[in-house]
């Protein structure tokens, strides 16, 4: 028996990281499962979520399981308000994703 895991599996990913995957999914309307591939294959995505190279990348499970705890708390409207406000405080505006063949 190991001492110190009271209980099996991986240990939580950090809140702050989750949350930044489901900004991304936002602005670049990604599935779980494209947010996955994308954390793993582009380094602004692990740069903007916080992840260094090493880090483990949450799966789409991990994913889709922390946007349903928020839901049903009730917590993701009031999170993304929030940080649109936090945004434009600075003079920032989220826009989704562009391509690189627009004028």
């Amino acid at each position: 028996m190991r001492s110190g895991h009271s209980r099996g599996g991986c240990p939580p990913h950090d809140a702050v990281l989750m949350f930044c995957i489901l900004v991304l999914q936002a602005l670049y309307s990604l599935s779980d499962e494209q947010a996955e591939f994308q954390l793993r294959d582009r380094l602004s995505f692990m740069r903007f979520a916080g992840l260094a190279l090493h880090q483990a990348v949450p799966d789409a499970k991990t994913i889709w399981l922390y946007r349903e705890q928020l839901k049903q708390a009730g917590a993701i409207e009031g999170l993304f308000r929030r940080y649109d406000e936090a945004l434009a405080a600075k003079g920032l505006l989220a826009m989704a994703g562009r391509s690189s063949t627009l004028p």
